[in-house]
């Protein structure tokens, strides 16, 4: 078998922190030789370390699905760590986005390579966007402050990811939202409720699901994903047994096979530890 989870309000609590609850299923997978796959919106940089270093875990997928890495077998492996997928969105469809961005209260950050960058002045306003300070924190830790334009970043990174805007004008919201709807070749979706999040189409948690369970010669029928919101969708449903938190959007819910306890309850963690208990029987 293999699992892939979300983390922010999937495997971590509202204070992003790992309960030992879930650190003792990741125990339980690395015993039995099966792989723990990190799944987030976050970039690879941005994954927590200590989740990384994980005996379980030898492989990440991050910015949504737009990059697929394997680790490094060394002390650092995130240094180590190699990108064997991607599905990269063009920088004509993010210069599209931004152009749609400006002159709305917005942030604009730019995933590539492995990192996410966001203009300095809106960096240090990123508790304005955020819905609560573990977030913000969260935001900081995994955002670089750059100062440019976003098509000078642009025109630097060299594996380009994806793009989101945080907003807190519902106008903006709705504005954005109907004029990136117009934009063809790209996918849209969110991680959270103040966000708008944008990938190439076709760039996703299930396709890189899918494709690492292909690489492995993991039959997609013995995954099993856990998530809680919107771009955690097409995961839940890839896998053979799709798993939400309690917590979890009422549409993301509905396309479940299973739900489990909230991300405050280590619901990941205890469905783990049932499943293998049920299969040691």
């Amino acid at each position: 078998m293999i699992f892939f989870s979300d983390l922010d309000g999937t495997f971590l609590d509202s204070e992003k922190r790992v309960d030992e609850l879930c650190w003792r299923a990741l125990d339980a997978l690395a015993e039995r030789g099966w792989e723990f796959v990190p799944c987030s919106g976050r970039p690879l940089a941005g994954i927590p370390r200590e989740i990384l270093d994980h005996s379980a875990v030898h492989f990440a997928v991050s910015a949504n699905g737009a990059t697929v890495s394997e680790l490094g077998a060394g002390a650092d492996r995130l240094s180590g760590a190699r990108t064997i997928h991607s599905a990269p969105l063009t920088r004509e469809h993010a210069l599209a986005c931004w152009e749609l961005s400006r002159g709305r209260d917005v942030t604009f950050d730019i995933f590539a390579d492995g990192h996410c960058y966001l203009r300095r002045d809106l960096f240090e306003r990123i508790d304005e966007f955020a819905g609560d300070p573990y977030m913000a924190q969260s935001m900081r830790d995994t955002r670089t402050p750059v100062d440019e334009e976003a098509p000078e970043t642009l025109a630097r990174v060299q594996d380009l990811e994806r793009v989101s805007m945080y907003w807190h004008d519902t106008r903006d919201r709705d504005e954005l939202l109907r004029a990136l709807r117009k934009v063809e070749g790209i996918d849209i979706t969110r991680s959270y409720p103040m966000n708008i999040e944008v990938m190439e189409t076709g760039a996703s948690k299930g396709g890189a699901l899918r494709w690492l369970c292909r690489h492995l010669g993991e039959p997609v029928e013995d995954a099993v994903a856990f998530g809680d919101n919107l771009n955690d969708l097409s995961m839940v449903q890839a896998a053979g047994t799709g798993v939400v938190v309690a917590n979890a959007e009422a549409e993301v819910r509905e396309a479940a096979d299973a739900v489990c306890g909230s991300n405050d309850e280590a619901g990941v963690g205890r469905f783990i530890m049932d499943m293998l208990f049920s299969t040691a029987l």
